[in-house]
Order: structure tokens, then C-alpha cells, then sequence
């Protein structure tokens, strides 16, 4: 399937938990021409305290660069558990999506959107 915008929050990479696997699978199976990680997709609370990195969080970090290179538009808003790793983020990342705290998003309603990680 085929979207304008998509906004996604909460996978927790790096967490036993991580919802990586189902939006792996999201993410193979739709595009979109504008992507919204809001915020915690990265967990790095759980990361300082026990480093759990499986191939599937790697793969998902792999399919959004390829995505991102590919001409969707990926905008990575900070959350509270990612936020430490602001200064990392164009190492892992590159630089091909944008890392901000928040953003606005203008819908086809014609509104405007305040995204944030709450």
C-alpha cells in the first residue's frame, strides 16, 4: 500500500521488547513518501543498562536508510529514551534523515501539525 505520511513512535530498539520484527514487516510490505520516527525508537536507557541488539534491529535501521535514499522523506523526532544519542545519531544514520525535537506537519486538510515525542 501506498501512503503520503506515516508516523510511527515507540519501537524500542535495543530492548528484548522491541516491536522490531512487526514494523520490519511494515515497512517491506508499504510505502510512503514521508516517514515520522516519533521518538523511542532507539531505547537507549535500555541500552546503557544491557546491550540487546538483534539482526532485525540492525535490518530495520538498513531498510529506512535505503528507504531514505530512495527519496522518502524520514524525520527522526527525539523522544526521552533516544535523546542521549542525539550526537551519534549522523554516525548510525547518516545523513539522509533529519533528527529534530519536534516538527510541524501540514495535512492534506490543510492544518497544521505540532510533532512531538510526549
Amino acid at each position: 500500500m501506498k501512503y503520503r505520511a506515516v508516523f510511527v513512535s515507540d519501537i524500542h530498539l535495543g530492548t528484548r521488547d522491541s516491536k522490531a520484527e512487526e514494523f520490519l514487516h511494515f515497512l517491506k510490505d508499504n510505502e510512503f513518501d514521508e516517514l515520522y520516527l516519533v521518538g523511542d525508537i532507539i531505547d537507549g536507557w535500555a541500552l546503557k543498562r544491557r546491550w540487546i541488539w538483534p539482526q532485525a534491529h540492525s535490518v530495520v535501521i538498513q531498510k529506512m536508510l535505503r528507504q531514505a535514499r530512495k527519496g522518502t522523506k524520514v524525520v527522526y523526532v527525539l523522544g526521552n529514551h533516544d535523546e542521549f544519542i542525539r550526537p551519534f545519531l549522523p554516525i548510525f544514520l547518516g545523513d539522509r534523515m533529519e533528527v529534530v525535537n519536534s516538527c510541524d506537519y501540514y495535512g492534506l486538510d490543510g492544518k497544521k501539525y505540532w510533532v512531538v515525542h510526549g
